[in-house]
């Protein structure tokens, strides 16, 4: 059996927040002298699981269970205060659109800035520029400005880059909340060709449908340990369930 892509081990990462007591005018006064007092919060305890060659992983939780944490881990943003984790093959991590980007620039510029600080050659970005102004569908807004741009084209904008310059792993938040319906499905046939040609992919998503049926395994995180692992309709119905019981009188959508 090939060895994992990914192997997260006992990561665990904590961080430092300002702890703030300000109850009369003295203390609100004062408060620029004194010393501030902070307390330590753990965001990942003790993670561990595999991501397979060629795999589809899901992960799935509540706002604040540690999830964008994890993928930051994951692709060397953050490092864990505990554990490790082994990448066996480069990443494309679409985590914060629009990092890096520069509002001065048009679409075009944009594009070769990117591009080739992503990795690719000015002949790449030449071959598929009119491919990935076609995909944002943002042909006819190529030399404005990026700052005159909505933040629905300026998304758009950045996911059909990064659609282009995938590497062996690609690592996506809420990449199916981007745009308009026919974007979404524009997004859902690329995530398929990518998979179906042996990408290995990793995807967050809050949507239990999107994970049920994009996935083959999942993951559901809960107060940042691993919940439930298993197969996507599973994990995706255990978190319809976590959301029952969290709140009992929201309309939920089933799995499909």
């Amino acid at each position: 059996m090939a060895a994992p892509v990914i192997e997260v081990r006992d990561v665990g990462k904590g961080f430092t927040r300002p702890v703030v007591h300000r109850d009369t005018l003295r203390e609100h006064v004062f408060a620029g002298f004194s010393r501030r007092a902070t307390q330590r919060f753990t965001v990942l305890d003790g993670v561990s699981f595999d991501v397979r060659p060629g795999e589809a992983l899901g992960l799935m939780g509540a706002n604040g269970c540690g999830k964008s944490t994890l993928l930051k881990i994951i692709c060397g943003i953050y490092v864990p205060d505990r554990g490790h984790v082994v990448r066996r093959a480069p990443i494309t991590p679409i985590l914060e659109l629009g990092v890096g980007w520069n509002a001065e620039l048009d679409a075009v510029d944009n594009i070769y800035l990117i591009g080739s600080v992503m990795g690719l050659s000015l002949a790449q970005i030449r071959r598929d520029l009119d491919e990935i102004l076609a995909f944002a569908e943002l042909e006819a807004f190529a030399n404005m400005k990026l700052k005159h741009y909505s933040s629905g084209m300026a998304s758009r904008l950045a996911y059909a880059v990064a659609f282009q310059t995938v590497r062996d792993v690609l690592i996506l938040d809420e990449i199916f909340a981007v745009g308009d319906a026919a974007f979404r499905q524009r997004c859902e046939e690329r995530y398929h060709q990518l998979k179906s040609h042996g990408h290995t992919i990793v995807l967050v998503s809050h949507t239990p449908d999107i994970v049920s049926r994009n996935c083959d395994r999942a993951i559901l995180l809960e107060n940042g340990c691993v919940a439930v692992e298993g197969p996507a309709a599973q994990v995706a119905s255990a978190y319809l369930e976590h959301l029952r019981r969290a709140h009992p009188a929201a309309p939920l959508a089933q799995v499909g």
